[in-house]
């Protein structure tokens, strides 16, 4: 049996660096909120699937889906989920972007994180304008 003092000597494994070492950039913080909106989608197919079963139900059950569907806060949900759409629709395009090897170098890797930004927010103020100006 080998005694400890000639036993081979582990090379310490690499540490990963702390979070105070790195700087935030859009990017991450944008790929904190893909995953935010995956979740948030996950709400709004809820919400889908709670609006076809009060359909298929009774007068009833309906009338009880459009009241809190019309409150506050089923608005502030389908804004929500209009807005998580949209931000994962375009992370999505943005993600198919970077697999053809374009947009990954410092600028644009910048430009576009802000345009999943900007674009998600242009898009749902656009349907929910469209769809007030319809609804009235």
């Amino acid at each position: 049996m080998a005694s400890p003092a000639s036993a081979p000597k582990a090379r310490p494994r690499p540490l990963s660096p702390h979070l105070q070492v790195w700087k935030l950039t859009l990017t991450m913080v944008m790929s904190g909120l893909h995953r935010i909106t995956g979740m948030g989608l996950c709400v709004g197919v809820l919400l889908l699937l709670w609006f076809l079963l009060a359909l298929s139900g009774d007068g009833r059950s309906f009338a009880t889906f459009s009241a809190f569907i019309g409150s506050w806060f089923g608005q502030l949900l389908l804004i929500g989920f209009c807005w998580s759409l949209f931000h994962h629709l375009l992370g999505g395009v943005r993600h198919a972007i970077w697999d053809t090897g374009w947009g990954m170098d410092d600028p644009w890797r910048e430009y576009l994180a802000g345009g999943t930004m900007v674009g998600s927010l242009l898009l749902t103020a656009i349907v929910w304008i469209v769809s007030l100006y319809v609804r009235h």
